[in-house]
């Protein structure tokens, strides 16, 4: 066995024996994340669904609608930032925690809305209590896990987003269809009821189950800490910024926000509007839209998981998110093209979601390539914000086509646009600096 030796600390450089060690922090922290993760982005994306009955119930038009989903982003951007320096003050732990229970809640309260302003501050509200969820993990990994391992890690936690679309919305699909009328609630307020549970339950067992960081995890010997110690610091550490106030001002964060945007773009083209695109080829019960949602969602586990070994694997980041994006574009201009059938329409977008969900996992391995200390926690939280303005301008913006131009097309055409201007800042990234 090789070691090298970083002052008292013994770094194990035999990748066979740190595969246990590593698998072992894997099971216990990334598929709790992955739970989080799957409930967190149901109680963002249930709207898509709420909306087959929300809309009519309340008199809301597709303007009302692109604004209020629109308005969740606004709150999250707002907060982001302060949210991942504050979690970098008190504590994963309790700050992910504070973070699950107030967005379950507010979730919940959506079934009370009867007003666009109500539901405006509703969705602001949740955008607020969620900001800071993923970059707070994604920093939080950065502390467990060295850059070689973190695209394959970044995907298994990530893998929560399509699987909570995959099987959340058969799953969302039914409660609205069989609660529709119970006790006198409509069944898209019975999905924001029950669907709000999971978030709530998770964010106080965390307090119970996660550790802050290496040092306080119970259920790690001395040994396996040190050894996990050794391997983050024996990471090249000559090229990164520590700097807070230089991750405003890094064109490598404002590049990352803006490929991370692209990801965004190809993702809620499905989870926000492909329930409405389903109907208007002839679908309409929400049980079965349901269902057909969860075959794009499949594939982009796929495609997430397999992109996210593959880059690990070949220490390639930037390739790795350039081909996914081109093929996402690519079915972004078939579908936009003209009117298709329900077949074709479920294959185009699989192809949209599963290009823009592989990107995903070597798109958030990068920010440690470049950034470290209050860098990284500004610098990741600052990417996501501008991503997520993007997202907050997409919702209304398909929103406002579909009611002035009774089409998405135009929208979906500026998606693939994006995609392409993604790919092209992927390669401005230097392969010496992000392969490794």
């Amino acid at each position: 066995m090789a070691n090298v030796y970083q002052g008292s600390a013994v770094l194990d450089t035999s990748s066979t024996d740190n595969s246990d060690l590593y698998r072992k922090v894997t099971i216990r922290l990334i598929t709790f994340f992955c739970l989080c993760y799957f409930a967190a982005y149901l109680d963002r994306i249930n709207i898509g669904l709420a909306k087959l009955q929300m809309l009519d119930a309340l008199k809301f038009s597709d303007t009302v609608y692109g604004l209020g989903a629109g308005l969740f982003f606004a709150g999250y951007i707002l907060f982001e930032v302060p949210s991942n320096l504050i979690l970098q003050r008190v504590g994963a732990r309790l700050w992910i925690a504070r973070i699950m229970i107030t967005w379950g809640l507010l979730s919940g309260a959506t079934l009370f809305v009867t007003t666009p302003m109500q539901f405006y501050i509703v969705r602001f509200l949740l955008g607020v209590a969620e900001a800071g969820f993923l970059p707070g993990v994604l920093l939080y990994l950065t502390q467990w896990y060295p850059d070689a391992r973190r695209a394959r890690i970044v995907a298994l936690f990530m893998v929560g987003l399509p699987l909570s679309s995959m099987i959340g919305s058969p799953i969302s699909g039914w409660i609205m269809a069989f609660f529709n009328g119970a006790h006198g609630l409509g069944g898209w307020q019975w999905l924001f009821l029950l669907e709000a549970l999971p978030s709530i339950a998770l964010g106080i067992a965390i307090l119970a189950w996660l550790p802050n960081n290496i040092e306080s995890a119970r259920w790690l010997s001395a040994v396996e800490k040190k050894t996990l110690r050794a391997n983050l610091d024996a990471e090249p550490s000559g090229n990164k910024s520590h700097s807070l106030s230089g991750a405003f001002v890094d064109f490598k964060v404002w590049a990352l926000g803006l490929i991370d945007l692209c990801v965004l773009l190809g993702l809620y083209a499905t989870s926000f509007w492909l329930p409405s695109i389903l109907r208007d080829t002839g679908v309409a019960d929400p049980y079965h839209i349901g269902w057909l949602m969860a075959i794009p969602n499949a594939l982009a586990v796929l495609s997430t998981l397999y992109c996210g070994a593959s880059s690990d694997r070949m220490r390639e980041r930037r390739w790795h998110i350039v081909v996914p994006f081109l093929v996402a574009a690519v079915a972004l201009v078939i579908a936009g093209s003209g009117h298709h059938g329900t077949v074709a329409t479920v294959i185009l977008f699989s192809l949209i979601n599963a290009g823009a969900a592989a990107a995903m996992p070597v798109v958030w391995s990068l920010p440690s390539t470049f950034l470290k200390g209050p860098a990284a926690a500004a610098g990741i939280a600052f990417a996501c914000s501008i991503a997520n303005l993007g997202g907050f301008g997409s919702t209304y913006f398909i929103g406002w086509l579909r009611d002035t131009f009774h089409s998405q097309s135009a929208g979906l055409f500026g998606f693939a646009a994006c995609m392409i201007v993604g790919c092209a800042l992927a390669l401005t990234y230097s392969a010496k600096l992000v392969n490794r």
